[in-house]
């Protein structure tokens, strides 16, 4: 094989230190080269980023804060957009070097190259530091200042009690119709939602009229106005009016109405509320289902509410055949429960004194059984003071009303709750005089104890009924709070918004000796409808002391 030698490679010396080097456009070393030029020039070796402490969340050029994990590719991206001139050099590897969690300072290496002459390409590695600033983005300080609000939602119910806010706080939480709510403030018939935009107080609107009946009103209050850039500054207001009728209400409905919808007879119980209002006549299964729009036309009132039932115990119940969804129409002998008695009751009491027997026609013919306990209006001694109700023909009115079943021996055996509920907390009062800390129940003083009694009677219903606890989200115990409730040896005071229990499969206490009788068809809590209770920044859950 012929030997070929390979061509002399030609050098010259470098212009300012004299090294053998091959030749290149600017005849420098590479060490003289980077002594010459700096191509990091114009990039700044330190810069500050902006933190929230209030809600973790980082300035991300221009005006949009965005929660970032410590040395993530979101906070990377955010240091890398605070740096000036970077768009003149191409960005090779960019990472963070380890600092102490608490010094405020943030460390990132940078690689970067850049044609310093012609078909020369530099290429350097250096570092930029980053001091962290604390304070509050514009969302955290308009919570913290007073008066900041742009658009309010006024949510009224001229009812004298708390049970639809109590269902409704769980609908929010439900669809998370709060996250853009910067405040609540609880007023005597309602709750007054607080907005920085008004977009955000149409949407809540929106939102109550798909899930309740209501009506809305709007306003606008003038603040300020420039005549000379032609804009003004405004305050929105809408104010929600919920339909004064809640389930289980006694209703009589207009003549008018009645007729409308199909001659229904008056005398009608709300049997469900959502976008509309459902009543059905308890001896006919005939319902009627009344839109917001013309319940406002004509509006009325309950003669009776949840405050005015009764217990009564079912003696004798017979099915007659017709049938309506999960509704059966069924005769049914009922006297008063022993611990409802009253004297006023007793002395008006006829035919057999406080042991007479009522029949009447019910709706819950597929529930009631002979010995279960059911709640009712008892019609014989109300003191009703309602026109349309004296324009009925008093002799055709039956003496009891039946409207749901219930299990008394459930209430009294010492058990605690395996789930609990989630409370908007968005605006906590805070003190030695702050009493609730959720969206329902902050008034305190006699409010309050109304307030807790409400919302025992609510976890009873959601208990009781599966339809209605299917439409809120049920959470998994503290198993901590549940055993100290367990060494307690008594069941926990009704929390305003958590209600614990001991963990378990059913809500049902299998350590309770008690021997009385349980009911065998109580609706009980599964395992599976328990979501597990996770943090939110929107949500506070909270334990009772």
């Amino acid at each position: 094989m012929e030997f070929v030698p390979t061509p002399a490679v030609h050098r010259v010396l470098c212009a300012d230190c004299g090294t053998p080097i091959e030749p290149n456009s600017a005849n420098l070393c590479i060490p003289c080269l980077r002594n010459s030029v700096d191509i990091t020039e114009g990039i700044p070796k330190q810069a500050t980023i902006n933190f929230c402490r209030n809600c973790d969340r980082f300035l991300s050029p221009p005006a949009a804060w965005t929660i970032a994990e410590p040395e993530s590719r979101e906070l990377l991206a955010i240091c890398l957009k605070k740096l000036k001139g970077l768009n003149k050099v191409r960005l090779i590897d960019a990472g963070f070097i380890w600092t102490e969690p608490h010094s405020k300072r943030l460390r990132v290496k940078l690689t970067i190259q850049k044609e310093v002459f012609s078909s020369t390409i530099l290429q350097q590695i250096f570092e930029v530091e980053y001091v962290v600033l604390y304070g509050q983005c514009p969302d955290c300080a308009r919570l913290a200042a007073k008066n900041t609000w742009k658009a309010v939602v006024q949510v009224r119910q001229k009812v004298p009690h708390k049970r639809t806010f109590l269902y409704l706080e769980q609908l929010i939480l439900k669809n998370g119709a709060d996250k853009d709510t910067i405040s609540i403030k609880e007023t005597r018939e309602g709750l007054d939602f607080f907005y920085t935009q008004r977009n955000h107080a149409i949407k809540m609107t929106e939102f109550l009229n798909s899930v309740v009946p209501v009506r809305t009103k709007d306003s606008e209050q003038l603040l300020s106005r420039d005549t000379h850039s032609n804009t003004s500054n405004y305050k929105f207001t809408y104010s929600v009016e919920i339909v004064p009728i809640c389930r289980d209400d006694l209703v009589v409905l207009p003549k008018a109405l009645a007729r409308s919808y199909g001659n229904v007879n008056p005398l009608t119980v709300c049997v469900k509320v959502s976008s509309s209002i459902q009543f059905m006549d308890p001896t006919t299964l005939q319902t009627a289902d009344l839109p917001a729009q013309i319940y406002w036309r004509t509006p009325f009132e309950s003669i009776s509410n949840s405050a005015d039932l009764i217990e009564f115990l079912v003696l004798d119940i017979e099915p007659s055949g017709p049938t309506h969804g999960k509704y059966v129409l069924a005769d049914a002998q009922v006297v008063i429960n022993s611990t409802n008695r009253t004297r006023t009751q007793d002395m008006d009491t006829d035919e057999g004194g406080n042991d007479a027997i009522y029949h009447t026609r019910t709706h819950l013919g597929r529930f009631l059984q002979a010995g279960d306990t059911v709640k009712g209006y008892f019609l014989r001694n109300a003191n009703i003071n309602n026109a349309d109700y004296e324009k009925l023909d008093q002799s055709r009115l039956p003496d009891v009303v039946l409207v749901k079943k219930t299990y008394p021996a459930r209430r009294k055996r010492n058990r605690q709750r395996n789930w609990k509920l989630k409370s908007i907390a968005k605006e906590a009062e805070e003190g030695p005089d702050a009493f609730g800390r959720g969206a329902v129940g902050r008034r305190g003083g006699l409010d309050q104890e109304r307030v807790e009694k409400d919302y025992e009677n609510f976890l009873q219903e959601l208990e009781e009924d599966p339809e209605l606890r299917a439409t809120v989200n049920l959470y998994k115990a503290d198993a901590k709070m549940t055993d100290a409730s367990k060494k307690a040896g008594k069941p926990k005071p009704a929390s305003m918004d958590v209600d614990e229990t001991p963990s378990g499969a059913a809500v049902a206490d299998t350590e309770d000796t008690d021997n009385e009788e349980v009911e065998a068809d109580f609706p009980e809590v599964k395992a599976d409808e328990l979501l597990e209770a996770m943090d939110d920044l929107t949500i506070e859950d909270e334990h009772a002391a």
